[in-house]
């Protein structure tokens, strides 16, 4: 019974937060921050890999259509735009109402002896930023009073998932309502990622990404601890396997992605620059860095990189040839060399190599059945179309890949393709030029499935330096997110960014 009541004045603390951090705007930005980060964090790394374990490859379909739908549907019927944004509210809040009744079962749950009381801790720990959501998503829609309302309402929902007993969860499982509840998923993480109520108007110069950094940072530090928490519990050991994997994918990269940033940078002290005058030159950082190179030689093998080189070779060259520039070009950059790789390049690299490691744990969960190489090909393809991954970005997908025990054409194909195979460069070339980038790209994954090299890591270095890497690499990545806030780290992310998905209603109170 504790448990239930620690858990509904989590879901209360949402609306005294909201109004002491909308007191001024700096503080409203870094709710903004915090609501992001750690509600749209919880969805990836800890609702996603559940609803994969028990729906499989589908479930991904349903959350890519509940979070992509709604901008399809509003960009088609621009005259219903706002009945199409309500609506995508009232889904997602749905979702939440329906997960409010599932975390009064999973406290039944804790309150057992062989279970951990960090489970509990978890749900009630998790419910501070979804009631926070509630209200940030709510008040400026519907006002405080309807916002209440479903506090209530959530209220209510779980002290029916904590008192009706293992009848009513029945009905509720995963296994019952695993597709509906991945569409509703997909709904969250849309309401999320475009704001319902708009960037603030007196922050046009972006003088409180600050705060919006810190609240995303302070919303890292609570996914951090609800992971580490849920691991203690016996219930999900199949979804902290994904989280230890995560980790242990993060502990073997840092110190080899501290080693690119440093090449990247003694390459623009040398003159390598993108604002080389020389297409060619362009194109060879476009594809390779070349400290994208040094990647794949350390992770997965020097004959692997070989393979990569020569792929990307024969790819620049062929673009250099036919006089195509290359997209998302370097709009400004410094004159520090250090600058360049530890600042600037990871401006542009970090939310590519954070999407990655999350794509690959999801793509490569042991519950999606993809172990055909051509599917697995296909389904990358697909992936890259809409996005602009860039070169580090690649590479550590497909090292994310190999170490999830995908083919190897698939895993050459994402260190090829990933940086050209998309909508935005396939538009700056003709037809012809178009047919033989995709057969240059599908003819290397075809011969690296005909020669079938193995991969292997050429290095494996102490824990303590593998740990020390990695919190050098996060402290580099958070003063990113300083610098940038959360949505603008993320706009790097070409389908995620806010400008392509304004709401300007009107809402009078």
């Amino acid at each position: 019974m504790l448990y239930l009541l620690a858990s509904c004045i989590a879901l209360l603390l949402g609306p005294i937060f909201y109004r002491f951090f909308t007191a001024e705007n700096g503080l409203q930005k870094g709710l903004d921050g915090f609501i992001f980060v750690s509600l749209g964090g919880l969805v990836l790394v800890h609702i996603l890999p559940e609803l994969l374990e028990h729906g499989g490859f589908l479930a991904i379909i349903f959350v890519i259509i509940g979070l992509w739908g709604p901008t399809a549907s509003e960009r088609l019927f621009h005259r219903y735009s706002e009945v199409t944004h309500n609506l995508t509210l009232i889904l997602g809040i749905g979702g939440l109402l329906l997960h409010t009744i599932t975390d009064g079962g999973a406290m039944v749950l804790a309150q057992q002896d062989e279970n951990s009381i960090l489970l509990a801790l978890g749900v009630i720990l998790h419910r501070l930023p979804v009631g926070l959501a509630i209200w940030w998503l709510l008040k400026p829609q519907v006002g405080a009073r309807w916002a209440m309302v479903v506090l209530g309402c959530m209220m209510l929902l779980t002290s029916v998932g904590y008192f009706a007993g293992e009848q009513l969860l029945a009905h509720l499982s995963l296994d019952n309502t695993v597709y509906l509840q991945s569409f509703v998923t997909g709904s969250i993480l849309h309401v999320v990622l475009h704001q319902p109520h708009g960037q603030s108007h007196e922050d046009k110069q972006g003088r409180y990404e600050y705060h919006a950094g810190i609240g995303s940072l302070l919303g890292i530090g609570l996914l951090f601890v609800l992971l580490m928490m849920d691991s203690g519990g016996h219930e999900h050991h199949h979804h902290s396997h994904s989280t230890e994997q995560l980790g242990d994918w993060m502990l073997t990269l840092a110190p080899v992605l501290l080693l690119s940033y440093t090449v990247a940078a003694i390459r623009f002290n040398f003159g390598l620059s993108p604002h080389n005058t020389e297409l060619g030159q362009r194109w060879l950082q476009r594809l390779a860095g070349p400290e994208a190179l040094i990647i794949t030689a350390l992770l997965l093998g020097p004959v692997i990189a070989l393979f990569q080189l020569i792929g990307l070779s024969l790819l620049g060259t062929l673009l250099t040839l036919a006089k195509v520039e290359p997209t998302d070009p370097h709009l400004s950059l410094p004159k520090s060399p250090w600058r360049f790789g530890f600042a600037h390049l990871i401006d542009r690299s970090a939310p590519w190599i954070l999407l990655s490691l999350i794509l690959a744990n999801l793509i490569g969960h042991p519950a999606v059945p993809l172990a055909n190489p051509a599917i697995q090909v296909a389904v990358l393809l697909v992936l890259f179309l809409p996005m602009r991954f860039c070169n580090l970005g690649g590479a550590v997908l497909a090292l994310s890949l190999a170490y999830s025990g995908w083919s190897m054409p698939a895993v050459m194909l994402a260190l090829i393709a990933a940086p050209i195979f998309n909508l935005a460069q396939l538009k700056l070339m003709n037809w012809t030029l178009r047919v033989l980038v995709i057969t240059l790209v599908l003819g290397c994954s075809l011969i690296t499935a005909m020669i079938a090299p193995q991969w292997h890591a050429m290095m494996t270095l102490p824990d303590p330096i593998n740990t020390v890497s990695l919190v050098i690499l996060a402290a580099l990545f958070a003063a990113s997110l300083l610098r940038l806030g959360p949505r603008k780290f993320m706009a790097r992310i070409m389908l995620l960014k806010p400008k392509a998905h304004s709401h300007s209603h009107e809402h009078k109170h």
